[in-house]
């Protein structure tokens, strides 16, 4: 089974509704491919790798969070853009990209769907665009919290605790680069905060505040939405569907 491009993109569009966010790059379709799409790849990062495998799994159409155009970039398509223009343009693959539609998406998102990995339900918002994540949790301590974390992604995780520890009964969270939604965790009322990266600044907080800070990388707490969100249009669509992890230290 097929469909048309355009209706495509309008399920997609339904569903993460990116005119209410203001973004760091356009979301929907970055690069026209074919008008017809049988197959969707997903991935986090429209990279040279993931084009590639794309590529060899027969792709129409590649999804992604992180796609190739931001606000205030080089506009030459010379070098790594180039690149990886040429494979899309040669294979005839439609790029579509979501950032922070898929981030605060509430069911499929890359929020929602790491917070359900972790085993936390959101009850509230919080930050710019209310796209952080807060909920009820019950562990002895930031340590513990930690090691569940990095258990589930599979992976370490930096974590900055204040002295002596508490036990944390309220967690907020935000996937990718979200250090500077801390200071509104805080406010929000959050026993401990956990992103992708961290800051100087950050460290300095957690100790003075008393709130922990846990960064477990940004594409480890990125790499959920995708494959969700992707796999649930093409299942009703009746479309292919396969998501392609590439490894990222990050």
């Amino acid at each position: 089974m097929s469909i048309d491009r355009q209706e495509l993109l309008q399920h997609f569009d339904a569903l993460l509704q990116p005119a209410r966010f203001k973004d760091y790059g356009p979301n929907g379709l970055q690069v026209q491919g074919k008008a017809r799409i049988e197959r969707i790849v997903s991935g986090v990062t429209a990279s040279r790798a993931l084009i590639d495998a794309a590529i060899a799994a027969r792709a129409d159409a590649l999804f992604v969070h992180h796609g190739l155009f931001w606000r205030g970039q080089d506009g030459r398509v010379v070098g790594w853009m180039k690149e990886r223009l040429q494979r899309l343009l040669a294979h005839d693959i439609n790029l579509f990209a979501y950032h922070l539609p898929l981030d605060a998406h509430p069911e499929l998102g890359n929020n929602a769907q790491l917070g359900l990995r972790l085993g936390w339900r959101a009850d509230a918002h919080f930050g710019e665009q209310e796209l952080g994540f807060a909920a009820q949790a019950a562990f002895a301590d930031a340590r513990r919290l930690t090691e569940h974390v990095q258990t589930v992604l599979g992976r370490s995780a930096t974590l900055v605790a204040p002295e002596p520890a508490r036990p944390i009964r309220r967690v907020a969270w935000c996937s990718g680069g979200a250090q500077e939604y801390f200071e509104s965790a805080i406010a929000a009322g959050a026993d401990a905060f956990l992103t992708g990266e961290i800051s100087e600044p950050q460290a300095h907080l957690a100790r003075e505040t008393g709130v922990a800070f846990i960064a477990a990388g940004h594409h480890a707490t990125e790499r959920y939405g995708a494959p969700a969100l992707a796999g649930h249009v093409a299942a009703q669509l009746g479309l292919e569907h396969r998501f392609i992890e590439i490894d990222n230290p990050a």
